[in-house]
């Protein structure tokens, strides 16, 4: 088990920026990729974003002091791209917003729940 963590971190380490960059790119795009037949719906690629988002900080930060304020910087993010929309030809919807702020706080708990469980939580996260 204690390998997949050490996977899982390095991965959630490697991973975090250019997942970043996608969203971003995604989010601010004229014209987004449609994934409808791979996801079938647009909140739920929100959702998944900011959970895949979330659950690497967590897993990369641990659980110190300064995971909450990541956590709501990346909430905010996305309530900051819905926003940018409006001046790239796309329109900002309240409901992507939601959608990615619960992607965020489940991407956090699946994440916190993995320090929990793995006995990660009395150890030091990768700085």
């Amino acid at each position: 088990m204690s390998r997949l963590i050490a996977w899982l971190r390095f991965l959630s380490f490697w991973l975090f920026w250019p997942g970043l960059a996608l969203i971003l790119w995604g989010e601010l795009t004229p014209h987004p990729p449609d994934l409808g037949p791979l996801f079938g719906w647009d909140k739920l690629e929100h959702f998944t974003a900011y959970f895949g988002l979330a659950s690497m900080a967590t897993m990369v930060i641990g659980l110190k002091p300064k995971l909450p304020p990541t956590i709501l910087d990346i909430i905010l993010l996305g309530g900051l791209l819905e926003l940018v929309q409006g001046f790239t030809g796309r329109d900002p919807d309240i409901w992507d917003f939601v959608a990615n702020s619960i992607g965020a706080l489940s991407g956090w708990g699946v994440g916190f729940f993995v320090w929990q469980m793995t006995g990660l939580a009395g150890r030091r996260a990768l700085d």
